[in-house]
């Protein structure tokens, strides 16, 4: 009779450098939000500890990237912070997307003082077409060898500013995995195959489809809470929220090289569990040179500012209505981000405004006609919804004040605006509109005229903004609709 092996693999993803608690956002059955305090490395030691306690020699721990960009204490280090931090949690391999943000050669420098490798089947240098980091590793647990394939974010060299990709470019990493997987099953002889990805949960759900091996795919980029895995042509898909504050954790009951069961749960890191000791004092000490400026309070919020929605957030209308005050502008723009821990009605600290926008920007002005205005808005709607998941290339909707779209999501590319006002008359393809922009990019080279970046900074124009009011609030003002 076949023995079964139990195997435990916990998945961190999309932490954002949120090394310490932070409020996060959780809705109710009847749709209200509440906020409470979740994360922190030192109570994801805890439950890693914990798993490890009950399952010796029989776990894996993986992070899918966005690891070392999105707070201050990150940025401030170029993510030299949080090495000593994530060597202690005994990880067993990670892939990338924001970790790229301070270029590719100080993120190889993080990797190699990292005690585990960085994987990336899609990352080539330019100049030799090699790769820059192993496409694969292969662990032994609990008595299984486990072949592990990462794959990094494939946008980052072509929607993401240009020196995150010096020297570098990407795949989908998709067309690599048949080979790949074929070459773990027949001469690695793996039991187990296990891919990493950063694709987002679109592109990994239709990625799974596809191809067939995968056992287990561990998807990020996307955000999204997974409570129950996905099961797609025999492979579990888990993804497990953002900012730290959930771990996923996946049961497997594994007999003569297949999966008969599995269990998941997607932990909440919640503040009652203990924090590690170890763990807790690499994390002070990665706050402590920070501690005093970021805990300056700049204002007070009586409306909960957050980012959990895809077309409008109050988060945003925040950042927007502070950098139109300072352009005197008639429209402002700024990504779609993911990233940033919500801010419950209270205190505003500068830390919070990090946490926005950790890129902190120039305010960047432009003169766009009309016209560019329609083809800027329905480029950004088709790599938001392209039908084809694998044109999908963005974050959430464009953000924007000034102006009230309404679209339909399901229409082809070019197609999906119905109507566009500007400042309540509807848009003239010909006339020139003054629009403020924060981007990671600044202005959009192609649209647009007279670029001109501000001395002010997204950070600036926020504090400045909330401190002229000291108590602020934040409407959602309909801008974009889907009809």
């Amino acid at each position: 009779m076949s023995e079964t092996t139990r195997l435990t693999i916990l998945q961190l993803n999309d932490i954002h450098a949120y090394i310490d608690l932070h409020k996060e956002m959780f809705l109710e059955d009847s749709g209200i939000a509440h906020y409470r305090n979740v994360g922190g490395y030192a109570r994801i030691a805890t439950l890693i500890q914990a798993a490890r306690a009950q399952n010796p020699d029989g776990v894996l721990v993986l992070d899918n990237g966005d690891t070392f960009h999105g707070t201050y204490p990150a940025v401030a280090s170029k993510g030299e912070a949080l090495v000593p931090i994530l060597n202690a949690l005994l990880i067993d391999g990670m892939t990338a997307h924001w970790d790229f943000a301070y270029g590719p050669s100080q993120f190889q420098t993080l990797s190699e003082r990292l005690h585990y490798p960085v994987l990336a089947n899609n990352c080539y240098a330019k100049e030799s077409n090699q790769r820059v980091f192993p496409s694969h590793t292969v662990i032994e647990r609990a008595g299984l060898k486990i072949g592990i394939i990462g794959i990094a974010c494939h946008i980052i060299d072509k929607t993401m500013p240009p020196h995150f990709s010096t020297g570098i470019r990407f795949t989908m990493g998709k067309d690599e995995l048949p080979a790949q997987i074929a070459a773990l099953r027949n001469e690695e002889q793996v039991d187990l195959v296990v891919v990493l990805s950063h694709l987002g949960f679109p592109l990994e759900a239709e990625m799974a489809a596809e191809i067939d091996g995968i056992d287990v795919l561990l998807s990020a980029h996307t955000h999204n809470r997974l409570y129950h895995p996905v099961s797609i042509n025999d492979t579990i898909l888990i993804q497990s929220g953002c900012h730290g504050s959930f771990m996923g954790q996946l049961e497997l009951e594994i007999e003569d090289g297949k999966i008969r069961d599995y269990r998941h749960t997607l932990i909440e890191v919640a503040q009652s569990i203990p924090p590690d000791r170890e763990v807790a004092a690499l994390v002070e000490q990665a706050l402590l040179p920070h501690q005093e400026m970021l805990q300056a309070i700049v204002g007070q919020t009586e409306t909960a500012l957050h980012r959990y929605a895809q077309l409008e957030t109050t988060m945003d209308n925040l950042l927007l209505e502070s950098i139109l005050e300072v352009a005197e502008t008639e429209l402002a723009f700024s990504n779609g981000w993911r990233y940033g821990a919500p801010i419950p009605p209270g205190p505003i600290t500068l830390n919070d405004l990090w946490n926005i926008i950790p890129t902190n920007p120039p305010v960047s002005t432009v003169e766009i006609t009309g016209r560019e205005l329609m083809e800027m808005l329905e480029e950004n709607l088709e790599k938001t919804f392209a039908r084809n998941p694998y044109g999908q290339m963005g974050g959430y909707v464009k953000r924007c004040l000034g102006m009230r779209m309404f679209i339909k999501i399901e229409n082809p590319a070019g197609t999906r605006i119905q109507n566009l006002f500007v400042n309540d008359q509807p848009v003239t393809l010909d006339r020139t509109y003054r629009a403020a922009f924060v981007t990671m990019q600044g202005v959009p080279e192609k649209y647009g005229t007279n670029r001109k970046n501000l001395t002010c900074s997204a950070i600036d124009a926020m504090r400045q903004f909330i401190e002229r009011r000291g108590v602020i609030t934040v409407s959602l003002r309909g801008t974009v609709q889907v009809v």
